[in-house]
């Protein structure tokens, strides 16, 4: 059972159609009672960086969320779902996220012709094209990106892919152990979206 949290800053029903859809079951968490009897979960987001602290605080949901990832369990972050799992954010100063990993989100350079947000399709450039994340994708994947911030980790070691945005190079995804994250939509990135999904459910 995979466990879809549900704050109020989610595209919850295209996520949870992604993740039916490669054969996983689903249902949305709310609180932290629904976390009981869990075998993963997914953290999608979109909206503010300090908005979506607020919601999981608002629920209950932030400190049970925060023992689950750094307990090492089965988890997904999905654009803000991603954002979060580092120290603050450009976008809401004072605003702590959950410290996972030391880093900190950033805002895309104004530079003349960058149209910000990056919106549409992008392809990404795989760290360890080896790697039981990527298993029966192409080369050259193209994923979904909707942000106009992006995390820039501390450490290179969790990096599992990056994107060029119009000469702006930044993490796309990372992988540590159980825990997957991405800037992208895979929910909204057809086969290739749902290849990485189906991933993640087989590898649990």
């Amino acid at each position: 059972m995979i466990g879809i949290i549900n704050y109020d800053s989610g595209n919850l029903r295209s996520v949870s159609k992604a993740f039916e859809k490669v054969g996983a079951q689903v249902r949305l968490v709310e609180d932290s009672h629904g976390m009981e009897g869990l075998n993963a979960i997914v953290l999608p987001g979109v909206g503010s960086f300090g908005d979506s602290v607020r919601g999981l605080q608002d629920r209950g949901l932030w400190e049970p969320l925060k023992n689950w990832i750094s307990e090492g369990k089965p988890f997904f972050g999905i654009c803000l779902g991603y954002q979060l799992l580092f120290e603050s954010s450009e976008e809401s100063p004072g605003v702590d996220g959950f410290g996972i990993f030391p880093g900190k989100v950033v805002h895309f350079k104004k530079q003349a012709g960058r149209k910000i947000p990056q919106m549409g399709w992008n392809t990404i450039d795989r760290v360890d094209a080896d790697s039981a994340q990527w298993t029966g994708l192409p080369e050259e994947a193209y994923f979904f990106f909707v942000h106009s911030y992006f995390p820039e980790p501390a450490s290179a070691s969790i990096i599992a892919s990056r994107c060029d945005y119009d000469g702006e190079n930044f993490a796309a995804s990372i992988e540590s152990g159980r825990l997957v994250a991405t800037q992208f939509h895979p929910e909204k990135s057809q086969a290739n979206g749902l290849r990485l999904i189906e991933n993640f459910v087989n590898a649990l």
